[in-house]
């Protein structure tokens, strides 16, 4: 075999290499899916899902349905949701962030938007990966 063929051969052979550990740092990176069907019954959750592990970089989607309306707020990613009955509302958020958040049920309706009362219902712990 000629020197420019093993060159060439080595070439790809590096090339393909390279490309597959790539995919491999993006398909870490970008974590898991998961997601969590949570209910709250009179401002509360059953009490196996009030603790969520999940890895940094997974896509968590935290699908909600309630007895009356209320107001999800996931502190230290800053999101907040309307839930009301008969339906499903999805918080959904990539974990970027290491670390403890509570996910807290503020008023409801006679709390619009306030941060008066506040119970935590879901702690979400993110691990590095």
């Amino acid at each position: 075999m000629s020197y420019l063929a093993k060159s060439g051969l080595q070439i790809a052979w590096r090339a393909c290499a390279f490309a597959f550990c790539l995919a491999v740092t993006v398909a870490i990176a970008r974590g898991a899916e998961v997601t969590y069907a949570l209910h709250i019954e009179n401002g509360h959750v059953p009490e196996n899902v009030r603790l969520i592990r999940v890895k940094q970089n997974d896509t968590v989607h935290l699908q909600w349905t309630a007895d009356k309306p209320s107001i999800v707020h996931l502190h230290g990613y800053d999101i907040e949701k309307h839930v009301v009955p008969g339906a499903v509302t999805d918080l959904t958020f990539t974990a970027r962030a290491t670390g403890r958040f509570p996910v807290n049920l503020h008023g409801g309706e006679a709390g619009a938007g306030g941060h008066g009362h506040e119970d935590t219902l879901v702690t979400i712990e993110v691990y590095p990966q």
